[in-house]
């Protein structure tokens, strides 16, 4: 029995090998070189308590070389600097940057929703780009995916932008975002399947065609939804929408947490909510990263000390960690993340179930998940 499983084991891990490297030619870079012309485009900024990013949001937004585009940057309600940021911003623009005050959150919408969906009823372009404000982008990326939405046909696009990992906790929990991305999703299927299973989607960057986003009912079909950005994509295929996603690592680029703190609380509200507070799917995926990737060390270690060097107890479980290690080096390379931190797997998939069981337990505890001063619990 201890066989069999260390065979499937190994083999559930090889098949997340082959997804990666399917991944790996599905998942392309955007058009180079495009037209900067088409049709207007809103760029929607929703910010509250942003004043570390916005600065460098905004003027890098404001250096797009597109040439028809509008950014609107709504103060959610913030109680740091950012408000008087944008105003100076808005006072050295041209024009192009429109700087709007949120409105009450109201009961039943998430933050975010609600600012987007503010957002896109003062937007005028016919299309919709909502990108997050601890983004920056490089002057090309707005007509570089406006030529990838035309060149696909697709009715949404999303990015995967290059993560700034400037600590060592962000270095060893933000790319887990990129394993179960690249190892767990066919991406393929995103763009070629209907079905609303396979969906991918980053709120940081989620470039709308406007007739789509409103067949949907923009931002107030998914109110509740803390991870809104995969429900959008839901509701897209729902409604007969096509959406794409490419590597866009080379034109956005995000700092998404800053301390421990922010991490454990931001994965905390969106992993259990990304699940659709699936409480099968959550412990499966508990299940699933502790027999792949913790399971296979203490085989290992005990083999070890016990100097039993049989396959089931050290030569499976070592080729299992060599897998699980050559899935994190090969992302690494292509996210430009620490191949140093790749070694210290075990620790990150720990902190990954820490995380799982803390996204079930605030919402079930009744506390809600915490955000920028707010607490959810929606289920």
């Amino acid at each position: 029995m201890l066989l069999i499983y260390q065979i499937a084991v190994l083999l559930f891990l090889l098949v997340f090998l082959a997804i990666l490297l399917r991944n790996l030619v599905d998942l392309t870079a955007l058009p180079v070189n495009p037209t900067s012309c088409g049709p207007l485009v809103s760029i929607l900024v929703p910010a509250r308590n942003e004043a570390l990013n916005i600065e460098r949001c905004v003027r890098s937004l404001l250096q797009q070389e597109y040439r028809a585009f509008e950014i609107l940057a709504l103060d959610d309600g913030s109680t740091d600097a950012t408000p008087e940021l944008l105003q100076t911003l808005l006072n050295e623009s041209d024009g192009r940057l429109r700087v709007l005050n949120g409105e009450p959150l109201p009961d039943g919408w998430h933050g975010k929703a609600w600012a987007c969906f503010q957002l896109s009823r003062q937007a005028k372009g016919e299309l919709l780009l909502f990108t997050d404000a601890d983004t920056m982008h490089e002057p090309d990326a707005l007509r570089r995916s406006v030529a990838a939405l035309n060149n696909t046909g697709a009715d949404m696009l999303s990015l995967t932008p290059h993560q700034e990992l400037r600590s060592f906790w962000e270095e060893l929990v933000v790319p887990l975002v990129y394993v179960i991305l690249m190892c767990y999703l066919p991406i393929r299927l995103v763009w070629k399947s209907r079905n609303p299973a396979f969906c991918f989607a980053n709120g940081q960057f989620i470039l709308f065609r406007r007739e789509c986003y409103e067949r949907i009912n923009g931002h107030a079909s998914v109110k509740q939804a803390l991870a809104e950005d995969v429900w959008l994509c839901r509701e897209v295929k729902g409604a007969g929408g096509r959406v794409v996603a490419f590597n866009g690592s080379d034109a956005v680029r995000c700092r998404m947490y800053r301390s421990f703190k922010d991490i454990w609380e931001g994965f905390s509200k969106n992993l259990y909510a990304g699940l659709g507070y699936n409480t099968v799917g959550l412990f499966l995926l508990m299940l699933l990263t502790a027999a792949l990737y913790v399971v296979p060390y203490a085989f290992f270690i005990q083999a070890l000390s016990a100097g039993r060097f049989t396959p089931g107890q050290f030569w499976l479980p070592l080729f299992q960690i060599i897998i699980a290690l050559a899935c994190r080096i090969i992302i690494a390379r292509v996210f430009t993340q620490s191949l140093f931190m790749v070694f210290l797997n075990l620790f990150s998939q720990l902190i990954l179930i820490a995380i799982a069981v803390n996204s079930f337990w605030i919402i079930h505890s009744g506390s809600g998940a915490k955000w920028k001063g707010r607490a959810y619990n929606f289920s």
